[in-house]
């Protein structure tokens, strides 16, 4: 694999990555837009303004835009005129901000949230995972998750990347979208046994972040949070595959490009927001990998 090249800098904290109808989408915390841009970061647009801060993005099957707005919980809706509507009110359902998400091709969504105040040092508690179905109506189908982060859902399994768990977990879909079968997809360690994340992190081999759809192996890329790096991962926790990012931490990754073998990945030094908010650090690389996207 050839060393990741930049293909957008100077943005505050890139999160939400996805490859889309030829597109990078990618949303920017702290200026509270939704961006995306060709693949080599030429033509790029301001999709969305979302003053509650944008995070994980998905796409309908009709091809309207979701968003998650963090701050206000919401799940916001780009119409084809570019307004945006309110899809679905999590405000009742979240523990804390919400986080990243994926739409399945029934167009359901499946959302996380923090589950604690992770901005502000607050001591580390299991969050809930939403399913939105495509009428806007949402429950709770999953409890006790560690920082649910990255997903991806092809209609009959959700896996899902557990930050602080040191864990991808996969649930089988059921047909009235309940979760079965709740498993490890990939163990990377011991879960935690302290909620200080002063301790927690040190522990943890892998802080899986935003994850990429499967690619034609079936092997998914990972996020790596906190080891400066992304990973190419079988099911199972098998590590096949490193991209190094510097002195940059990766926090989102998205398989695509034209012919499926460019690896996207959202970079910055940290992740906390005093130290991000004012800077304009944070920078989309590329880089080319072996086994395209999966079909």
């Amino acid at each position: 694999m050839a060393e990741p090249t930049v293909v957008l800098e100077k943005q505050t904290f890139l999160e939400g990555l996805r490859w889309r109808a030829g597109r990078v989408w990618v949303s920017d915390f702290y200026t509270h837009r939704h961006l995306s841009l060709a693949e080599d970061g030429s033509d790029l647009r301001v999709e969305a303004t979302v003053p509650a801060q944008p995070s994980g993005t998905g796409v309908l099957p009709d091809g309207r835009l979701l968003i998650a707005s963090m701050r206000d919980r919401r799940i916001l809706r780009r119409e084809p005129d570019g307004t945006l509507a309110v899809h679905a009110d999590l405000s009742g359902l979240a523990r804390g901000v919400l986080n990243d998400m994926t739409v399945d091709p029934q167009g359901r969504c499946w959302v996380g949230c923090f589950g604690f105040d992770f901005m502000n040092g607050e001591a580390l508690a299991p969050a809930v995972l939403i399913r939105v179905d495509p009428d806007g109506s949402a429950e709770i189908v999953a409890d006790d998750v560690l920082f649910p982060n990255g997903a991806v859902c092809d209609g009959r399994t959700l896996v899902v990347a557990e930050s602080f768990g040191n864990r991808m977990t996969a649930f089988d879909v059921q047909a009235d979208g309940s979760l079965a079968n709740r498993r490890e997809w990939a163990r990377f360690g011991e879960p935690p046994t302290s909620t200080d994340l002063g301790e927690v992190l040190p522990g943890l081999d892998v802080v899986p972040d935003g994850i990429a759809e499967p690619d034609a192996e079936g092997a998914i890329w990972v996020a790596d949070a906190d080891h400066h790096r992304a990973i190419r991962v079988r099911e199972g926790g098998e590590i096949l595959g490193e991209v190094s990012v510097g002195d940059l931490e990766a926090y989102a990754v998205a398989l695509g490009g034209e012919d499926g073998r460019t690896l996207f990945l959202a970079t910055a030094p940290s992740s906390l927001e005093h130290e991000r908010a004012h800077t304009r650090d944070a920078v989309l690389l590329a880089a080319r990998v072996e086994v395209p996207l999966g079909l």
